[in-house]
Order: structure tokens, then C-alpha cells, then sequence
């Protein structure tokens, strides 16, 4: 049996006057993920734990079948691993987004969405001016990078109060600051990088350019090094991971996954949707299991950017799942499962915590009656499944 989860990255959402009262998934043309449904089975799925954040580290912990609240050790430290970045005992790793504020207030999180070759040389310039033996600073990819923090007042900054950028967009950063015992630390360096960052030649051609400048480091999820057991001792299964993101890749490698590195992927909306469904399927010659992610609608969703939401979740209807579907034959031993790991609602800008859509189809899977596949037939099929692992355990062991 083969197996592959395609994540759509924060696709669910609300329902928007201006299309209808339909969310952007009922109003995509998916072809592919109707077809899902109404040949296989689909419902809901609580990824996020109650009383979790929503943020997809939670979300893709719980899809990939752990149970995030005996295993989640902070957000940074699953990106850390994907960067080869082996934190020590005494060590806590934060994520490091390089961001535009104005007038005191977050304007964008991404800083543009900057290219990753100009971040570079940000965070480059902040080794060299701010780096020391307890600081140090690691290039991700766009805005997304990471610092490491080997200090005496570690045991209380893990415990520290942070909060992501996307979920104050436009507001007053003061209020959104680093909080708790010694996060004066914490604000004391974003500080200076703020004054290095300001006036950086890459800065001042983004801002002739009239790109928003990378002119501010903002820290936050931070953690220490988790104890995750490998997937194949869970589940019997040998894996492979695509993704764009340094999270999802860090979390594979932590339960043993291959990173499958497909060209020109970008976790925005011009990612290489059909590059990662190929190399996907071309992955499972040699796994059991590929687990596909996409940013992107998490992205249109952040950015309240309902056009490129709806376009986004088209492409992967018809280049990820389409592609997944033609290469099977129906009565191969595959089973495909799609789900978001949270909702990143256009009216909020933000992740949410409710219960996500969800649809299964393959060899043992029955219909349960769905036409469509959508936050509203997956809530009227009554199914529901109280975690993601919950629901990954069904997925592998039905009928098995």
C-alpha cells in the first residue's frame, strides 16, 4: 500500500460576502478533490489541540500522527532541525522573521516576501555586528530564519511570552513585545538589529525600489530540542517529506523522513506545484509514504489575498491532486488523504483552531455520501475525528 497526504496549507476559511457566503475552497474549481469526495470519504478533523496555539507546527505534528501536547517543544526548534542546527543542552532556539514596521506598528511580516539571497546578507550583517559566543544567527529561507540563544537566563526566556507577526498585523508592536522574566534580553537584541538593519545597503535599495525594507527582527516561538520517536517504529512505514518550509522539513527529519528537494519551490503562490506531485510520486518507489505540503494558501490567507487563495487551491487541485490521481490506477493499492493543518481565515489574517475539512479516498476507503469537498459537506457528513493522529492511525490501519 502506498500512501500520500497532500496539506494545503491553512486552505480552510470562513464564508466571504463578496463570493457568495461561500468560503474560497467552495468557490475554487476542484474537480480533483470532488472527485475525492464523493468516491471516498470525507468529515473533520480537530488538528489543533484545545487550548494549543493554532500555528502549523501544532497542525503538521498532529497530521504526521504525534500528539502535540506531550511532544511540542516550541516551533523553532523543529525549523533548527532542518538546518542541520544541533542545539545543545543550555541552548534555545528562536524563530527570526525579518519584518517591516512603521510608525511602531507591523506592517508585513515577510518583509516583502523577501528573496532569500538579500536575507542572507541581513542576517550576515547581524553575526558580524551583534553575533557573539551566547548569539548567534542562521539564514532560512525569505523572511524565515532563526536565532540561537546560549544564555544564563535560558530557563526563563523558554517560558517567555512571544507572539508570531502575522497575528498583529497593523498593530503597535509595544503592546506585542517579548514578555516575561529577562525578556529584556530578548528586546535588547531586536533592538539593535532594528538600528543595524535600518540603514543596510539592501534595505535602502528596497526602499528606492518602494519594497517594503527588512528593517526589524522579530523573535518568537522559540524552544528547545524535542524527543520525537520515528515514524517507522510508529507506524511501520518509510516516509519522504516535500516541502518548501523549513518546519514541516525540520519535523520530517526528526522522525527519520527523507526531504525530498524538488527545483523551484518557494512557499509562495509561484511554488512548483506540479514538480512536487512528480517527484512525490516518484519518492514512493523507494517509501511507503509521502507527505506533500503547500504554503501557499497560508500565505493568501495571511496576506487577506481572497483572488490568490481561490488560485492557489485550484493549482493544487489540478497539479497536485489530478497528477496523484492519474498516475493510480483505481483499484491500486494507494490511499490519498488531503486536509489543511489549520484555517487561516481571509477575514482574520490569522490561523484559527476549529475543526478542519478533510477527505480520504483509496483502496478500503467507503463513500460517505459527500458531493463536494468543503468546510460545509465535510461538517454535514457528522464525522469527526478528535485528533490528527487519531485520524493518521486510520488512514494507515484501516482494514489492515
Amino acid at each position: 500500500m502506498k500512501y500520500i497526504i497532500i496539506v494545503p496549507d491553512g486552505m480552510a476559511d470562513w464564508p466571504i460576502e463578496q463570493i457568495g457566503n461561500k468560503t474560497p475552497l467552495e468557490a475554487a474549481q476542484t474537480t480533483n478533490m470532488d472527485f475525492l469526495a464523493q468516491n471516498g470519504m470525507t468529515g473533520q478533523v480537530q488538528t489543533i489541540p484545545l487550548g494549543m496555539p493554532p500555528g502549523s507546527d501544532i497542525g503538521n505534528l498532529a497530521i504526521m500522527g504525534y500528539d502535540p501536547k506531550t511532544c511540542f517543544s516550541g516551533r523553532a526548534p523543529l525549523e533548527a532541525a532542518n538546518l542541520g542546527i544541533e542545539l545543545s543542552q543550555g541552548e534555545i532556539a528562536f524563530r527570526c522573521n525579518l519584518v517591516t514596521v512603521e510608525n511602531n506598528k507591523m506592517i508585513d511580516y515577510s518583509a516583502g516576501h523577501i528573496q532569500t539571497a538579500e536575507a542572507d546578507k541581513l542576517i550576515h550583517a547581524l553575526n558580524e555586528e551583534i553575533g557573539s559566543h551566547e548569539v548567534s544567527f542562521y539564514t532560512g529561507k525569505s523572511y524565515r530564519h532563526l536565532m540561537v540563544l546560549k544564555s544564563k537566563y535560558n530557563h526563563k526566556l523558554a517560558e517567555a511570552k512571544t507572539v508570531p507577526p502575522h497575528d498583529m498585523m497593523g498593530a503597535d508592536i509595544a503592546k506585542h513585545l517579548p514578555r516575561g522574566i529577562n525578556a529584556e534580553v530578548l528586546t535588547s537584541i531586536m533592538e539593535k538589529a532594528g538600528n543595524i538593519l535600518q540603514d543596510h545597503p539592501i534595505n535602502q535599495v528596497r526602499m528606492d525600489l518602494k519594497e517594503n525594507p527588512a528593517n526589524m527582527i522579530w523573535l518568537w516561538g522559540q524552544g528547545i530540542r524535542p524527543r520525537l520517536p520515528l515514524f517507522k517504529e510508529k507506524y511501520g512505514l518509510q516516509g519522504a517529506i516535500i516541502s518548501a518550509v523549513d518546519l514541516v522539513n525540520g519535523i520530517g527529519k526528526l522522525i527519520g523522513h527523507q526531504i525530498i528537494k524538488v527545483p523551484n519551490v518557494t512557499g509562495y503562490y509561484d511554488t512548483n506545484y506540479l514538480g512536487k506531485a512528480t517527484y512525490g510520486l516518484e519518492s514512493l518507489k523507494s517509501n511507503d509514504f509521502v507527505y506533500i505540503h503547500i504554503e501557499a494558501p497560508d500565505e493568501a490567507g495571511h496576506n487577506g489575498d481572497l483572488k490568490n487563495k481561490i488560485s492557489c487551491i485550484e493549482r493544487i487541485d489540478k497539479e497536485i491532486v489530478g497528477t496523484v490521481l492519474n498516475h493510480f490506477d483505481k483499484n491500486d493499492d494507494f490511499r490519498v488523504l488531503v486536509l489543511p493543518d489549520h484555517a487561516t481565515p481571509i477575514k482574520k489574517r490569522t490561523h484559527t483552531n476549529e475543526p478542519v475539512c478533510f477527505v480520504m479516498f483509496g483502496k478500503g476507503i467507503n463513500s460517505n455520501g459527500a458531493q463536494s469537498f468543503s468546510e460545509v459537506t465535510a461538517r454535514g457528513t457528522g464525522l469527526l475525528f478528535k485528533s490528527g493522529e487519531e485520524l493518521i492511525q486510520y488512514f494507515i490501519k484501516k482494514n489492515l
